[in-house]
């Protein structure tokens, strides 16, 4: 099993700035891909960004050039560095980590409890 700990949410105004923390314990040795997805009311949790073990990255093309998701190893700790933003970024933020075969068929996955990112305009 692997927990998940999110931390890091709050209110921001429009063009403001926050990062998530996102500390992960337990069986580490399990996960090779960690990521931040968010969930807005009333529409569907969607993909926000992607970090594998050797740091290759991957964003939805919403936040591209505004979000930067990086992982610290040795704190075995993930974050999302969020400015320039928008009142649309407003959701529910997980953590996710998850552990994919070489063909990336998903074989374990863990989410965290989620923290709330409220942007006021």
């Amino acid at each position: 099993q692997v927990q998940l700990v999110e931390s890091g949410g709050g209110l921001v105004q429009a063009g403001g700035s926050l990062r998530l923390s996102c500390a992960a314990s337990g069986s580490i040795f399990r996960v090779n891909v960690m990521g931040w997805y968010r969930q807005a009311p009333g529409k569907q949790r969607e993909l926000v960004a992607t970090v594998t073990s050797v740091g290759s990255t991957n964003y939805a093309d919403s936040v591209k050039g505004r979000f930067t998701i990086s992982r610290d190893n040795s704190k075995n700790t993930v974050y999302l560095q969020m400015n320039s933003l928008k009142p649309e970024d407003t959701a529910v933020y997980y953590c996710n980590a998850r552990r994919t075969s070489p063909g990336r068929i998903v074989l374990d996955d863990y989410w965290g409890q989620g923290t709330q990112v409220t942007v006021s305009s």
